[in-house]
């Protein structure tokens, strides 16, 4: 087909469509949320709030985020759902597996409709109700009137969380809940694109964020700071000699310091405690060693290195880092599914052949 248009491997700096969720400039080193500051909104805004002003469209006063919680409250008060997440918890121990599954049940036990024969109010509907739901399939959550994030973070660690440990995992959750058009966002995006229900786009977004390349990485991040102990000069000099890549370090976006992980460090520091120095230090060491290599284009710490330290520093598990981000993703993902719900175009894009000839 003579009228293909060649462009670069994974779409790197393809503009596939338009969207007033949020933009990133990489070269700049920002982000923002429907033009507020993601990073001042993770500093001074709850996470429902953020929640509301992406999926609905703004920053709510004080009289509309207490209608919004209570909207997610009335959302995860299914009375079925703690028997539907613990038939789920007896065959899997994996939670991001336990998420799609719930997703799945509760889409087809409510008979969920495709959201192409919806209109706004029911399709925003179908958004809060299943992000609703997954801190209680992530970890059995269930709403305690403290909020979203002291709810999560009591189920995963088992106790009731300080006022510190909230704050910091509220910041990292709002940080990570959307960021342009990356792998998962945009999965939800061609589902969504198709007229599919909303557990469907939910579905597929998770997949993709299921990969090491993209969501897995934070855990990673932290092993590296298990193996490289007090010597980080000597473990992260043998990485790089090997060829092998610092996790946690680089962004395909970003050219400057991620933002994020620039965050998550000012919220790591107010923690406090070994690892955190240890972190710092890691840091330090890895941007030299980098920089050293590739002068001409110098990595830093991105989000999945800082976000590891604050969620470990908070109590969670290492299997539930993944999950969290999950959470988090979570939000933007149906803002996006919502935005591209509106708009009738599949996203349909085409191959180039390179295979055998055809000799039929």
């Amino acid at each position: 087909m003579s009228d293909l248009i060649d462009v670069p491997r994974g779409l790197n700096g393809v503009v596939a469509a338009e969207t007033t969720i949020s933009d990133v400039d990489g070269d700049a080193g920002w982000y923002h949320y429907r033009g507020h500051s993601a990073v001042d909104l993770a500093r001074d805004r709850s996470f429902e709030d953020v929640w509301h002003l992406l999926v609905v469209g703004d920053l709510p006063d004080a009289a509309r985020s207490a209608a919004f919680a209570e909207r997610i409250a009335v959302a995860q008060s299914d009375p079925r759902m703690p028997e539907l997440v613990a038939a789920v918890a007896t065959r899997t121990d994996r939670p991001l597996a336990a998420l799609r599954t719930v997703w799945t049940l509760v889409a087809s036990e409510r008979r969920s409709p495709a959201l192409f024969d919806l209109d706004e109010a029911q399709r925003l509907e179908e958004a809060i109700r299943f992000a609703a739901i997954t801190p209680i399939a992530l970890a059995g959550a269930a709403a305690t009137g403290g909020g979203v994030v002291a709810d999560y973070l009591r189920a995963v660690t088992g106790r009731i969380p300080d006022a510190a440990h909230v704050h910091a995992l509220s910041a990292y959750l709002i940080a990570a809940m959307d960021h342009g058009f990356n792998a998962s966002t945009f999965t939800a995006r061609v589902i969504a694109s198709t007229g599919a229900d909303m557990a469907s786009c939910l579905s597929g977004a998770l997949g993709a964020l299921s990969g090491p390349l993209h969501g897995g990485a934070p855990a990673r991040a932290l092993d590296s700071l298990d193996r490289a102990g007090d010597d980080p000069e000597r473990w992260i000099a043998g990485e790089l000699a090997a060829g092998r890549r610092l996790m946690g370090f680089g962004h395909a976006v970003y050219r400057t310091a991620d933002p994020r992980s620039e965050l998550l460090r000012e919220v790591a520091r107010g923690l406090g405690g070994a690892r955190v120095a240890q972190a710092l230090a890691f840091q330090e060491e890895a941007e030299r060693q980098l920089a050293q290599r590739r002068p001409q284009r110098p990595l830093h710490a991105n989000v999945e290195f800082y976000a590891a330290v604050v969620m470990e520093q908070c109590g969670i598990p290492r299997e539930m880092y993944t999950p969290t981000f999950a959470l988090a993703r979570t939000i933007g993902w149906t803002a996006h599914v919502l935005e591209q719900a509106r708009d009738a175009k599949i996203i349909r894009p085409s191959a180039r052949y390179v295979g055998e000839g055809f000799t039929g």
